[in-house]
């Protein structure tokens, strides 16, 4: 949930942290802070509450320095105040870390922390880790102090640590990802890549259960279970410092909407080969699940249709945080697709871990094909939609509905097939996403700026779009946005409709057109505003939103529109569309 940055090289670190910390703000926004060891040893330290993005050099007020650690928080334990912003020191103010993650049994270790005298000054559990270090530290070398309290630690937690006096900085990790990054004479530990993309491309990943100790811009690898030396394979990712900048567009989101037409048609650029295999094991399956948390898990419930309507497979679609509800059912026989775009959800990855202890296989569709749930799975489907900084997704889900529907086409026997038809959605996403369009969508976006309630009704494939719906509008907008099925409209939902009450309406070339134009008459009757979404244009439609027509796969399409009402409308009340409230972009606490 926080990003954490940290630099030792020849260069000035306050200013390599600085940035780094900048593109990592959509892990957390809430606060930021910076150490920094002088010539001397020294430690400095500067903190504050609000989002680093607009804050420069001459800010800091920091002297230079070759080394130093960085933080930009998500609140968890503790509120929004300068006193709890990282980075923290221990209590003697020599030795000095940052944290990603939740310390589950903090309040043990913190009662017995102030037995031996300790005084905490911040609501944080990171100031545990800090003090637990400083207790170590009077017994054993200074990474030892940290192997030892990575041990005492419950949940999932990654940290770096600096002391006063030293030339090393030590990152270890549980749970939480930690990323090495090396370039000629310096070292950057990071929670992402992008934070030191500009500088190299040269990365060691850090597994649970490892620490990394740095020293002389040289890294070491090492268990942290018994301390012994671990060798580590240098990698070199595709990722260019160009793909995470918003060029000349004003936030990351609408660049990332309008990428869809090239991060759709990549998507599909799937190895057939591994399609095939992982086909014939969702066909050999005794009870698969797809597994996922908020958008990702609105992208398995249409997994769900998809294999029914294209696969005539059944398959499962769980969120992650209720899986283990359903553990009972697993075999070795058991198949788990899971969906991520960081691929370091926490409620995801323990999901993972409770299929792995049945021997259950897993497959990942995934953005990250180097993180921790990429580690973890048996076969990874990557969607190429390259890097999303802003927090509510957009390309990604697209590119993983694209290879949902590939491996649903693939159960069928039928791959070209369903390449040719997302090949030729992506040329129609192209004609969709364009200035005049985008100015149609603002029309009813300021339409709806004044509204609190919006409602989205769906059918079949568009059931789950529904739900990603109102995710977008609750995350960018917040307007209190809800989801139903249409046929249930009378089975309760249909109470909240007064007169004027907004109802986003998606439909398709399908099946489902005429049920789903008759809930929406019976919405219109009680005095609801209907604004349809789909390739045709109906009577009782007061406000339309065209989309092409795409067939079965009109899901691909009638999510655009969404997302372009949702940023819009985020613009018109004033909200950053990018950093939505109280939210981060990579999920890696429970």
């Amino acid at each position: 949930m926080c990003g954490i940055v940290a630099y030792q090289g020849p260069h000035d670190a306050r200013q390599r942290i600085l940035e780094g910390l900048k593109y990592l703000e959509y892990r957390g926004y809430d606060s930021w802070g910076i150490a920094v060891r002088s010539e001397t040893g020294v430690l400095n330290r500067v903190r504050n509450t609000g989002e680093i993005g607009s804050v420069s050099m001459a800010d800091l007020k920091l002297s230079q320095a070759r080394d130093g650690i960085g933080h930009t928080r998500w609140a968890t334990h503790g509120g929004v105040t300068v006193k709890n912003a990282h980075p923290h020191f221990s209590m003697n103010k020599k030795v000095v870390l940052v944290q990603n993650g939740i310390v589950e049994n903090y309040g043990a270790l913190k009662k017995n922390l102030e037995k031996k005298g300790y005084v905490f000054l911040s609501e944080t559990d990171t100031e545990v880790i800090a003090n637990t270090i400083e207790e170590y530290r009077k017994k054993h070398p200074l990474k030892e102090a940290v192997r030892r309290t990575m041990k005492d630690l419950e949940g999932r937690n990654a940290i770096v640590v600096m002391e006063q006096g030293s030339q090393e900085i030590i990152a270890a990790r549980n749970g939480s990802p930690l990323i090495v990054g090396v370039a000629p004479h310096e070292v950057f530990i990071a929670s992402d890549i992008p934070a030191f993309i500009a500088y190299t491309n040269t990365v060691y990943y850090l597994d649970d259960g490892q620490m990394v100790c740095v020293k002389d811009a040289r890294p070491e690898f090492f268990s942290l279970s018994n301390g012994s030396h671990v060798a580590r394979r240098k990698i070199t990712v595709d990722i260019k410092a160009k793909d995470a900048e918003k060029g000349d567009y004003a936030h990351y989101m609408i660049k990332e909407i309008m990428e869809q037409k090239e991060t759709t048609r990549r998507a599909v650029e799937q190895d057939e080969q591994q399609l095939k295999k992982v086909a014939d094991m969702i066909d050999h399956a005794y009870g698969s699940f797809l597994v996922g948390c908020g958008s990702a898990a609105a992208v398995c419930k249409l997994g769900e249709y998809v294999f029914a309507k294209i696969g005539n497979r059944h398959i499962n679609a769980v969120e992650a945080s209720e899986f283990k509800h359903f553990s009972g059912f697993l075999t070795p026989r058991s198949l788990m697709i899971v969906v991520s775009q960081s691929g370091e959800t926490a409620d995801v990855i323990e999901a993972i871990e409770t299929a792995k202890k049945k021997k259950v296989k897993v497959i990942g569709i995934l953005n990250n094909t180097s993180s921790t749930i990429a580690r973890l799975a048996d076969y990874v489907f990557p969607i190429h939609a390259g890097p999303e900084r802003a927090v509510a997704s957009t390309k990604a889900v697209t590119a993983q509905y694209a290879v949902m529907t590939l491996l649903a086409y693939a159960v069928r026997g039928d791959i070209a097939e369903g390449k040719r038809l997302l090949v030729e959605v992506a040329g129609q996403m192209n004609d969709l996403l364009n200035p005049r369009y985008g100015q149609y969508v603002k029309k009813i976006a300021k339409m709806l700026v004044r509204q609190e309630h919006v409602y989205i009704l769906g059918r079949g494939v568009n059931v789950p779009i529904a739900k990603e719906s109102s995710i977008k509008l609750q995350e960018i907008s917040y307007i209190h946005a809800e989801s139903f099925a249409a046929g249930e409209l009378k089975h309760g939902p249909l109470a909240l409709i007064t007169k004027k009450t907004p109802v986003i309406v998606l439909t398709g070339n399908d099946g489902d057109t005429i049920d789903i134009i008759s809930n929406a008459k019976e919405v219109q009757a009680r005095g609801g505003v209907i604004i349809g979404i789909g390739p045709h244009k109906h009577e009782v439609f007061d406000y339309w939103l065209h989309v092409p027509d795409v067939g079965e796969l009109s899901y691909m399409v009638n999510v655009l529109p969404i997302q372009l009402l949702a940023y819009n409308l985020g613009i018109l009340k004033g909200n950053n569309p990018d950093k939505p409230r109280n939210l981060a972009k990579s999920v890696t606490v429970k």
